[in-house]
């Protein structure tokens, strides 16, 4: 993920010189003839948004599960709805960054940009230049379903305001809970039932489970060919977090291990567990663990594909546990086998000094999903047209599940949603897979934990009941305090090129050095004070004072 993120940042600086001649002004809308365009759009909350057809141009990112945008059966719904066609233009879903940087560049700008989850630092740099236009007026003036959404939870709106206090796209909100607590572990139950261990809660009983696993044949085959733990290296295909990694659940007992920047806060200030003594003491459990063969050696190196081959062994199990944001990441959801049903979640494990987490992912919005350009002839119509999209449950369903009646219906009284609650829909038809009738989950949309909560169970499908069952009673309880979780910041393009190669080459050398030791490869009693020296002389201290700058500029109390 690192990798990729960096790319997107050397991109933005390319951007930003590109830009540099481009003006600086928020330009009215024009038609094609040179003339003021005239606003045709009716009051906020009436419909159709325009009583004349008129047209929005969308450069949209492509996506694997959506046939044809344009003849999209949600698309259909929302031009008869709205009475706004809309002019796609799709960017290959492989090359969408090139694509979007390529029209940024060359000025021919379509009305709205969509689906790209442009980065903060893009919209500062395109913003200031009057290419997105701010949309904080047409918020105030058409914003219907936004600030419903912005009275749920006030939070989103800080969220996606520039620290100039403008707002140049408008997000995703995806309140998943069970995704807030995907950093876990997920170990095999039948084991424990067959060798008479309880599911461990501190350091040394996962020592001891682990043990076991190895030593005493809970397979019954007769063969040492139990991997007691393992894990892999590749980010999350779902969530671009690297859950698989082994430190990502283990360090939560020594210290704060969240997500990929390892980022937290404390007292207000930003910092990093890694160079602390804590690190040191989970890094030594991990060597311990490694040395007494507990860990699967290729865990350092492996990828998802070959995680699950692991767990999927055709012969027997041979798989003990894993780190992983859920069942999927070490077996096969939904496999006729139920081989995935027989891994349960560890709870957060306390270390040897009391210390004991469940990293918390509560920002759920994903930034820069619909932006309007300085060359939208109509940016209230398209601006009421992304609007509507946040209405929730209708519009929602639609655009996450398909046609009412077909792919999904409203929930009849007797029905129970996944939260144990009276539930509001029910999911008609497996959601997933190429189809054409809805958006595959593309652009601007609102999804409150009530909604997500509210699908009706499908006894068929267990998989969103278990996880949020085992995300209740296991990992909410030791949930990391929000006023430790660092929140995402907008950077300035100078800030951006420098945290760019300060962050890859800092990271690098975190995971470098998290291998070797685990490994003995490199004695962490020996080498742990030229380790943080080396970070030192890698100006850590630049590095924090970046995001902190970042932080103080969007989050600071004046």
């Amino acid at each position: 993920m690192k990798k990729v993120t960096l790319i997107c940042l050397s991109a933005v600086l390319g951007l930003s010189l590109a830009l540099s001649a481009c003006s600086s002004g928020t330009e009215p809308a024009v038609k094609d003839d040179g003339k003021k365009a005239t606003s045709n759009v009716n009051p906020a909350g009436q419909f159709p948004i325009t009583n004349e057809k008129t047209t929005v141009k969308i450069l949209v990112k492509g996506s694997a599960s959506v046939e044809d945008f344009s003849t999209n059966e949600f698309t259909k719904w929302l031009e008869q709805k709205t009475n706004i066609k809309i002019d796609w233009e799709v960017a290959p879903e492989k090359s969408a960054t090139e694509k979007l940087n390529l029209v940024l560049s060359s000025g021919d700008y379509p009305d709205v940009i969509m689906g790209f989850g442009v980065s903060p630092t893009q919209m500062m740099i395109n913003g200031s230049q009057g290419v997105f236009l701010p949309l904080n007026d047409l918020i105030e003036k058409y914003g219907v379903e936004m600030k419903k959404m912005f009275s749920e939870n006030a939070i989103y709106k800080d969220l996606i305001t520039a620290p100039d206090g403008k707002i140049y796209a408008l997000p995703q909100v995806n309140e998943c809970y069970h995704c807030m607590y995907k950093q876990r572990m997920w170990i095999h139950k039948p084991w424990l039932d067959k060798l008479g261990l309880k599911m461990p809660t501190t350091t040394d009983e996962f020592y001891e489970v682990l043990k076991a696993f190895k030593t005493k044949d809970p397979n019954g085959n007769g063969k040492a060919d139990e991997i007691p733990l393992s894990g892999s290296i590749q980010a999350s295909a779902s969530n671009l977090f690297e859950t698989q990694m082994l430190d990502s659940f283990i360090m939560n007992a020594f210290t704060y291990d969240h997500d990929t920047r390892k980022l937290y806060l404390d007292n207000g200030k930003v910092t990093v567990p890694y160079n602390k003594p804590e690190w040191k003491e989970g890094l030594k459990y991990l060597r311990k663990l490694y040395a007494e063969g507990l860990i699967d050696p290729q865990a350092m190196t492996q990828d998802n594909n070959q995680l699950k081959k692991l767990g999927e062994n055709p012969d027997t199990v041979i798989l003990g546990a894993s780190s992983g944001h859920n069942m999927g990441s070490l077996t096969t959801l939904g496999a006729s086998s139920g081989r995935w049903l027989t891994y349960e979640a560890v709870p957060p494990l306390k270390g040897p000094n009391g210390f004991q987490n469940a990293a918390y992912h509560p920002y759920v919005v994903g930034n820069g999903q619909y932006i309007i350009t300085k060359n939208a002839k109509n940016p209230e119509a398209a601006f009421r047209l992304a609007d509507f999209l946040f209405n929730s449950p209708d519009t929602a369903l639609r655009w996450y599940a398909g046609r009412e009646g077909t792919e999904w219906r409203y929930a009849e009284k007797n029905e129970i949603g996944i939260n144990g609650k009276p539930a509001i829909w029910k999911q008609l038809t497996p959601w997933g897979g190429v189809q054409n009738v809805n958006w595959g989950q593309t652009g601007p949309s609102y999804r409150s934990n009530d909604f997500r909560l509210g699908e009706a169970q499908n006894p068929e499908q267990p998989l969103e009941v278990i996880l949020y069952n085992q995300t209740k009673q296991k990992m909410e309880p030791y949930q990391m305090k929000i006023d430790k979780v660092m929140p995402p910041v907008f950077f300035t393009a100078d800030q951006a090129s420098e945290i760019a190669d300060l962050e890859k080459t800092i990271l690098d050398h975190v995971k470098e050095m998290m291998a070797r030791f685990i490994t003995g490869d490199s004695d962490i009693d020996k080498n742990w004070d030229a380790y943080v020296k080396n970070l030192d002389n890698m100006n850590i201290k630049k590095y924090l004072e970046i995001y902190q700058t970042a932080y103080d500029a969007k989050f600071k109390k004046k």
